[in-house]
């Protein structure tokens, strides 16, 4: 799978302009994203918080939620920029994706985890900084993986049309 993702770097390196995504699409973006995340950080708080895991589990779902809705809105409002400015999506361009949406996150979710936990402003950020260098990278593999294994999926269907398409000539 690895071998198979590295494979397609240079596809997906070389996309300049977005595919157009439905909102179906998006929203289950979303949720697999969100879904696999709070499968790891909440068991992963609640260790290092030593705070119960329903507790921290119910943060994260919050979290979560806020992510997921915010995830749609930046991904959308990036597919446009990238569709007006015809940028790459390299390296660069998903390291930024990385770095504006989690400065989005933080407006809101520091000071929902100093009231939710009971802690000072500081002790939040503290923390988000934490979900930070947690999900930067997160966010970074996540979707470059999912870029690739999207166009295999489209190529493959297109592949299929094609074929279709010859049979019935």
């Amino acid at each position: 799978m690895i071998i198979a993702l590295v494979a397609t770097y240079h596809e997906v390196l070389s996309m300049t302009q977005p595919l157009p995504r439905s909102l179906r699409e998006r929203i289950g973006h979303a949720l697999a994203f969100e879904t696999i995340a709070v499968l790891i950080c909440a068991p992963a708080m609640a260790w290092f918080m030593d705070k119960p895991l329903v507790h921290l589990g119910a943060l994260t779902l919050i979290f979560s939620t806020v992510a997921m809705l915010w995830n749609m809105l930046f991904n959308y409002l990036f597919d446009r920029a990238q569709g007006r400015l015809g940028f790459e999506r390299g390296l660069w361009a998903r390291v930024s994706h990385a770095l504006l949406f989690e400065a989005g996150l933080i407006l809101v979710l520091v000071p929902l985890a100093a009231w939710w936990l009971s802690i000072g402003l500081l002790e939040a950020l503290l923390l988000d900084i934490v979900l930070i260098l947690f999900f930067l990278p997160y966010t970074l593999a996540f979707n470059w993986i999912y870029d690739v294994l999207r166009a295999r999926w489209l190529a493959r269907r297109e592949a299929q049309v094609g074929d279709a398409v010859c049979r019935g000539a």
